[in-house]
């Protein structure tokens, strides 16, 4: 299994809902699904303050890679960039 991991700010939340309503069928698509998606964050650590988290798991990489290069992510992927500031990293796990 493969994990991203994204941490969110959310800037403008009209147009980011637009993307929250969106991009489950995408990723669904590619043979992802959301692990976690909330915004009921418990810090534990000094000086990490993320306001939402997402966790997306996906069977391969190239799934992975698959999903967020595809036609239909980047039909809306403006729509989180333009609304957010966010950091994401993909993890291999269990």
């Amino acid at each position: 299994m493969v994990y991203m991991i994204v941490q969110v700010q959310v800037h403008d939340p009209e147009l980011y809902r637009r993307y929250v309503d969106a991009v489950p069928e995408v990723v669904a698509r590619y043979g992802g699904r959301y692990v976690v998606r909330s915004d009921e964050v418990t810090c534990l650590s000094d000086g990490w303050r993320p306001e939402r988290i997402i966790v997306l798991e996906f069977p391969t990489r190239d799934q992975l890679d698959r999903c967020f290069a595809s036609p239909e992510y980047a039909a809306i992927s403006s729509w989180r960039e333009d609304s957010t500031t966010s950091s994401a990293i993909v993890v291999e796990g269990c």
